[in-house]
């Protein structure tokens, strides 16, 4: 018989500034000696710390029940003195974030598993099958803990994040406020995400090395990616609202195949380094007058060395999607000048039964020459804004076949309509029309130079 067990048992306390994190470890502690089962966080709010999930354990917030973080990032790091599964040494560092594009950068401090960049409301480590469930109205809080040690000197620790876990389940609940990713899932597999919600603070899945992911009917709005990743295989995401402040997918992998999703902009809240340093420091959460909050791209890839990439990516397929007002429907950029997009290239990439209006900018289409992008277009209907003057519907170039195949793009007046920078002709028309358009293609010599995100 499962064990079940409610924090205030252990003396959990609701409102005020209590820190309650280890009444909620001790419960789980408990639950974890006696073989697993069920750990229920009732109605009210609780403040918290850092705490740690163990095999076997399943958080339960009831309904109306709230877990808050801490504001204070000295609050997350329980972990290193844990007594009931000590974590290795090698597993901890002292490594402090850089910032991208230094000559010699170091990824120690992600790479990690017990570093301050690794810090988490709610961490699993090395568990297997354990999660999340919420009830209606139940929250977590990452209270935009402020780090000014952390992440760009102000992001403080992630939400919930798994290292080294199987079989984990999340559903119910809403993330909000997080003070860097709301999920940050590395090397896990087999993971079921559904019903869930983000909102505001920064990427709100965003995996590493992960096999096996299933995300369904979740609601994103997110001030940066809703839905990101590299080194992934095997990702399904079904049924879900994408409202970003940067991209709905931004995301590296093999074998991916994102339906049936909503994706719109402009954000309902805006891109938390947007704000002042003062505005961060005091934790900022909702949508401002003068804050960035525009949906950069649908699609964009992404491929950096913060951890290898082991599979080739590619294999993509964005089907029955609705999307309104992203700057860009396709961002990939393997040209060399995008920070994000410089380790492996991507093979593939299909977008079929898309309809996409109110789009600002061109697809970018840029593959790497030991590799050209396979791109097609099915199926579709693309709009872009009536302010999108003489803007190409493509720029490409290093692409081994761009097929555009019973698609009609509107709104697009543009000359040259493709705009591209390789001698071999490529681009494979079938059954697509463009209205008011004569559809010229004009091949340049000009370097190709793509705005940067």
């Amino acid at each position: 018989m499962k064990y079940c067990v409610s924090i205030c048992e252990f003396g959990a306390v609701a409102g005020g500034d209590v820190i309650n994190t280890f009444s909620i470890q001790n419960a789980i502690d408990e639950c974890f000696r006696r073989g697993g089962g069920e750990v229920f966080v009732p109605a009210g709010v609780f403040r918290t710390g850092g705490i740690r999930m163990r095999s076997g354990v399943y958080l339960h917030l009831l309904e109306n029940a709230v877990l808050l973080g801490s504001r204070n990032p000295e609050d997350y790091f329980f972990y290193r003195a844990d007594e009931v599964e000590p974590v290795d040494g090698k597993y901890i560092s002292e490594a402090m974030w850089t910032a991208p594009g230094s000559s010699n950068r170091d990824y120690t401090f992600m790479r990690t598993p017990g570093s301050r960049w690794n810090n988490a409301l709610i961490r699993f480590l090395f568990a297997r099958d354990a999660g999340i469930i919420g009830e209606k109205n139940s929250y977590i809080d990452g209270a935009d803990c402020y780090d000014e040690h952390g992440e760009e000197h102000y992001r403080g620790p992630h939400g919930i994040s798994t290292w080294y876990c199987t079989n984990l389940v999340f559903r119910g609940y809403t993330f909000r406020n997080s003070a860097n990713w709301a999920h940050a899932f590395f090397f896990t597999d087999n993971v079921m995400i559904s019903k869930m919600a983000v909102h505001a603070g920064h990427d709100g899945i965003h995996m590493t090395g992960c096999r096996n992911i299933r995300i369904t009917d979740c609601n994103f709005f997110t001030g940066d990616d809703c839905v990101a990743g590299i080194d992934n295989l095997n990702i399904y995401v079904s049924q879900c609202q994408l409202n970003s402040a940067c991209s709905a997918f931004r995301f590296g992998g093999s074998n991916a195949f994102f339906e049936k999703c909503k994706i719109f902009g402009p954000c309902r809240y805006h891109f938390r380094g947007s704000l002042t340093i003062e505005e961060k420091r005091n934790g900022i959460a909702s949508h401002s007058e003068g804050k960035r909050n525009n949906m950069l791209s649908a699609y964009t890839y992404y491929s950096d060395f913060s951890f290898p990439i082991r599979q080739q990516p590619g294999n993509i397929v964005i089907s029955d999607c609705d999307i309104d007002f992203a700057d860009r429907l396709l961002h990939y950029n393997f040209s060399g000048n995008e920070t994000w997009q410089k380790n492996r290239p991507l093979e593939s990439l299909i977008l079929r039964h898309i309809r996409a209006k109110n789009i600002a900018m061109p697809l970018s289409v840029y593959g790497a020459k030991e590799l050209p992008i396979h791109l097609e277009i099915v199926s579709s209907e693309i709009s872009f804004r009536s302010d999108a003057e003489n803007v190409p519907f493509i720029q490409a170039n290093n692409y081994k076949r761009i097929l555009l195949k019973d698609t009609v793009v509107k709104n697009n007046f543009a000359n040259p309509f493709i705009l591209t920078w390789q001698d071999e002709d490529a681009v494979v028309f079938d059954n697509f029309k463009c209205e008011g358009n004569p559809c010229a293609i004009e091949k340049t010599d000009r370097k190709f130079q793509c705005d940067t995100i």
